[in-house]
């Protein structure tokens, strides 16, 4: 069957309704997670009582008849004697269990974490090293493992060469003589890329970077998801969401990413049907998984979907073909567009679209996978 080569917009624009059906699953997730939740809280303070510890709650209200208090304060009474007594049983506390002096547990448990700011609290929860430098929003995973393997990570004194080393917040971790810290509120900023604008965190030539486009945004340290070479312009992320960075770039989960190329020449339909059927470039064989004429009456513009992360794929692609490419936007990544967001801009992202990036929602992974079509590297 021949494959249509133009109307761009159908699949550029199309609405999907998979990406609703995602948003009403993970609402149904969500109810399933707080019910479980809930009842976790509940057996925590079913264990707290037999154990003793007090939690730092408000009585509950006394329904008539009830056996309980009324005055929590008068649980603890004096016998004749003058020693301390249960107001129920007249017993002595056994050893141990007195609770006139006891903190409430939510307090004990908080006591490492106080006077520290919200994104350097104590975490217990054990991670691979590589993680937790990612979770701090250095850098991506990845790159994070490099670090380790270079010997640029301290855990406690000590140099680290294993990106799997178990640590927790507990530990002190020096990256490149720097201590690092999980954070505690993700960021998600959506970047209009311009022109001449470096992807990267900074640049030793002391050129301008998008981080200088997006410093104003937050506090928080974030860090771009893939790259854009310096002349291409359009949709970029940024974040210190190290994990959800991870598996936008992987290879594997093979994201769809959309361009807009302007050429020096119009494109002939035999060349657009080449770019479908593939193409062998001096590493090895690559497809569009769309292409057409974003405008029918202006064959120097092009619209190609591409999974492959490859450097400077889709300029390598046209020059195959004996093209210049002249511009180069991308207008979606994965489920996002530059959609009211004006060229050098950024904007926070909404709710529903970080959900619909964490749980990798169908609707912009690329279908019909070919196991030889992946591939690592970067984006264009």
């Amino acid at each position: 069957m021949k494959k249509r080569t133009d109307n761009f917009d159908k699949f550029a624009n199309k609405t999907r309704g998979s990406a609703i059906k995602e948003a009403f699953r993970q609402e149904k997730k969500k109810i399933k997670q707080e019910a479980r939740a809930a009842g976790e809280e509940m057996r925590k303070k079913k264990i707290d009582k037999m154990r003793g510890i007090v939690r730092d709650e408000e009585p509950r209200s006394q329904k008539p008849g009830s056996r309980k208090q009324d005055n929590p304060a008068k649980q603890w009474e004096t016998r004749n004697d003058g020693r301390p007594a249960h107001s129920k049983t007249g017993r002595k506390p056994a050893p141990g269990k007195e609770r006139s002096g006891r903190k409430p547990y939510a307090e004990r448990s908080q006591k490492t974490n106080e006077g520290k700011p919200e994104n350097q609290k104590v975490s217990s929860e054990l991670m691979p090293l590589n993680k937790f430098i990612a979770h701090s929003g250095v850098c991506g995973r990845r790159e994070a493992a490099e670090l380790v393997k270079e010997g640029k990570v301290t855990v406690n004194g000590d140099k680290v060469f294993e990106p799997g080393y178990k640590v927790s917040g507990k530990d002190k971790v020096v990256v490149k003589g720097k201590p690092v810290f999980l954070q505690r509120n993700s960021v998600y900023i959506l970047l209009n890329k311009p022109k001449d604008f470096i992807t990267t965190a900074n640049d030793p030539q002391g050129r301008k970077t998008v981080m200088d486009l997006v410093k104003q945004a937050t506090p928080e340290r974030v860090y771009p998801v893939g790259r854009l070479d310096r002349n291409t312009t359009g949709v970029l992320l940024l974040t210190n969401d190290g994990e959800l960075a991870q598996k936008l770039t992987h290879p594997s989960f093979e994201i769809k990413k959309i361009y807009e190329v302007t050429l020096d020449k119009p494109v002939t339909k035999k060349d657009l049907e080449s770019i479908l059927e593939g193409v062998t470039l001096e590493d090895g064989f690559v497809k569009a998984d769309a292409a057409g004429y974003a405008d029918p009456k202006d064959k120097h513009v092009i619209g190609i979907e591409i999974h492959s992360g490859r450097n400077r794929i889709v300029r390598r692609i046209f020059e195959h073909l004996g093209y210049d490419v002249k511009g180069l936007d991308r207008v979606m990544f994965a489920n996002l567009t530059k959609k009211n967001v004006e060229r050098g801009k950024w904007r926070f992202l909404q709710e529903k679209e970080v959900r619909l990036l964490k749980f990798m929602n169908q609707s912009f992974l690329r279908k019909n996978k070919d196991p030889k079509q992946r591939h690592s590297g970067e984006a264009e």
